[in-house]
């Protein structure tokens, strides 16, 4: 009788343990907490930082949005370790953007700071993980190679730790065959391009009428003169290029051209004695906005009118319509955007 107790009680104490272990088990496929520290890691000797692997988790829990969630992180990361060492370093990287589009040939620069600012290690380490679609220079200009989707990353080369990343959308532009005329207007602005072969060189009429303009200014005791005339469209890529790497593509995009968007390549278009808003209130440019139109020129780009015209103001920039359309769009009071009805915006941004 004993012993068959002691069986009994085996069994119970067997089938006690098994639930057990049961249930053990399934607190092991819990999702681990996500970890933002699984992006593409810069080039450089970067401590590894990817979290220990974790059981797959219950079919119930696919849906969590982890992946989403890691990869498209807009803003800065949590503050990086740093060395114990009695020493300054940089903790966090930050970035004015954490997303671009470029256009294929085109560039963009993110602007970057390094926290703490006081961190004498200023220096910067950039890659990109996949040339094929952008590639990046130590500066952190990325340009756009091929249409596709990659990711730059800049790290502190004090911190390897510390860092930032962007992601770059390269897309091609369709190719524009035809430039735009509208209402006898050659029409040229963010929306509206001009074929990457357009080249015609400096317009011979727009060119008398420019002579003629700085000659009746200089009897009335004005001196007048070209800055920028005609730009390939070629040059004008180098030109936007620089600008972007000076400033970035946001600052550049407010005052330079994209290729095939500037009317410079038109030949229609002329930049005069100075390139600086306070012209407009000098003698001179208050005498080009005053008498333009009556040589069939308007002034392209004028103040409180850059959410129009796509470009701040430029009192320098004079444009050639011939004299009956300069001077209705002068008399209108309006832009030559809201002129003629149309926008000026990039397709990407």
């Amino acid at each position: 009788m004993r012993s068959r107790m002691m069986i009994v009680m085996g069994l119970v104490l067997a089938l006690f343990l098994t639930g057990c272990s049961f249930g053990f088990r399934g607190e092991e496929t819990k999702p681990a907490e996500e970890s933002h520290e699984t992006k593409t890691e810069p080039d450089t000797e970067k401590p590894e930082t990817t979290p220990p692997e974790t059981p797959s988790a219950p079919e119930s829990e696919e849906t969590e949005p982890r992946e989403t969630e890691e990869t498209e992180q807009d803003g800065p990361r949590e503050p990086a370790p740093v060395p114990d060492d009695g020493k300054i370093h940089v903790h966090t990287v930050t970035l004015n953007v954490y997303r671009t589009s470029i256009e294929v040939g085109l560039t963009d620069m993110p602007l970057v700071t390094m926290l703490p600012t006081s961190a004498p290690d200023q220096r910067e380490i950039w890659s990109s993980d996949n040339e094929s679609v952008a590639t990046v220079d130590p500066y952190g200009r990325i340009k756009g190679v091929s249409e596709g989707v990659c990711t730059v990353t800049v790290a502190s080369a004090d911190n390897p730790l510390a860092y930032a990343e962007v992601k770059v959308t390269v897309c091609r532009l369709p190719e524009v065959t035809e430039p735009t005329v509208i209402d006898g207007i050659l029409l040229v602005n963010k929306t509206y391009r001009l074929p990457a072969s357009y080249n015609k060189g400096v317009d011979p009429e727009a060119e008398a009428a420019l002579e003629e303009m700085t000659a009746a200014a200089k009897r009335d005791g004005i001196e007048l003169f070209v800055v920028s005339g005609f730009r390939s469209y070629e040059k004008q890529t180098n030109l936007y290029n620089t600008y972007v790497g000076r400033e970035g593509k946001i600052a550049a995009d407010r005052y330079s051209a994209r290729p095939g968007s500037s009317e410079h390549q038109a030949g229609l278009a002329f930049d005069l004695n100075s390139l600086e808003q306070s012209f407009g209130e000098t003698a001179e440019g208050r005498w080009l906005a005053a008498h333009c139109a009556e040589y069939g020129f308007i002034i392209r780009y004028p103040a409180d009118k850059e959410d129009k015209t796509g470009f701040m103001y430029e009192p320098w920039h004079v444009r050639y319509l011939g004299l009956e359309k300069a001077k209705a769009v002068e008399e209108s009071g309006l832009c030559l955007e809201e002129y003629l009805g149309v926008v000026s915006q990039y397709a990407i941004e």
